[in-house]
């Protein structure tokens, strides 16, 4: 399945022009429910954790996430196309999480 459209451009555009953590939080409460934003900051967690050599089971134990999902992300972390790297590059002014 292809994820790349104009109604998907769209919504990544309507996502880039927020400018803040409060604009961020309304919109996605509102796109949203609570449990997608919570895995999708899980998935996140995950992937920086991982990228600093963190285990499965260790990242399990403090996320409370299945390390299958786990996997998921080391693979998308590792033979993805690298959107969680250039994510976690760009956290905290630039520096690598």
């Amino acid at each position: 399945m292809n994820i790349r459209n104009e109604a998907t451009d769209r919504l990544f555009r309507s996502i880039l022009n927020l400018k803040t953590i409060e604009e961020c939080y309304d919109y996605f409460e509102d796109l949203c429910t609570i449990k997608e934003v919570q895995d999708m900051a899980q998935r996140l967690e995950a992937a920086r954790l991982l990228s600093q050599g963190m285990s499965y089971q260790k990242i399990a134990e403090q996320t409370e996430m299945s390390t299958a999902t786990i996997g998921r992300v080391s693979r998308c972390l590792h033979y993805g196309s690298g959107g969680y790297q250039t994510a976690l590059e760009r956290l905290d002014g630039g520096q690598k999480a």
